[in-house]
């Protein structure tokens, strides 16, 4: 009898923290952080791509969050041309967000909806090529595990979105903008990740 209560105190213990994580009035604190490198073979030619955006979220009702992430992104490709020494391009990025949780227990499914922005500047060596903005929406969905009642290991993809892009060339009017639409479902190229809950 001793071990049967003190099981099912444990299991009642396990449920109750793994819920009071995604209450009313924590804190998630999150991010990503990305380093792409590329070469061209028998060339000289390379590119490099550093982004980082930490986040944070508040929940304003049970397994409701909203919150955003402030970041920066770095991109230089250092093939040479008759022109330029290369082509460099940084950006500072904000990305508000909301995220309803669905679920009892360790396991929640999420989705996320998010606003990402971005304003940079490109340069060819240190001759100023023009400003970048971009505005995005996108929905992913995902799946996220409580292993203790402070970390949450997530597993979404990208989903449903939407981005419109521009560049403005320097002392121009010129103006070039590409929209992107999509749907990023694959299975086989999750993102995973990491969130703290306060």
């Amino acid at each position: 009898m001793k071990k049967l209560f003190l099981t099912l105190s444990a299991a009642i213990a396990v449920t109750v923290a793994a819920q009071a994580q995604t209450e009313k009035g924590k804190v998630i604190l999150g991010g990503s952080v990305s380093y792409d490198y590329s070469k061209v073979k028998d060339a000289d030619a390379e590119a490099h791509a550093l982004g980082i955006l930490p986040s944070v979220g508040y929940f304003v009702n049970n397994n409701f969050a909203v919150g955003t992430g402030i970041g920066y992104a770095y991109e230089e490709n250092t093939a040479a041309t008759d022109l330029f020494e290369g082509n460099k391009l940084s950006a500072f990025s904000v990305a508000p967000f909301a995220r309803l949780y669905k679920g009892d227990g360790d396991f929640k499914f999420f989705g996320q909806l998010s606003v990402p922005m971005a304003w940079g500047t490109a340069k060819a060596g240190d001759t100023d090529l023009g400003n970048t903005e971009s505005y995005g929406v996108q929905l992913a969905p995902g799946f996220a595990y409580f292993p203790t009642s402070k970390i949450g290991i997530e597993l979404s993809v990208r989903g449903l979105y939407y981005e419109n892009a521009s560049f403005k060339a320097e002392g121009t009017d010129v103006k070039t903008t590409t929209n992107s639409f999509g749907l990023n479902a694959n299975s086989l190229a999750p993102r995973l990740g990491v969130q703290f809950y306060f």
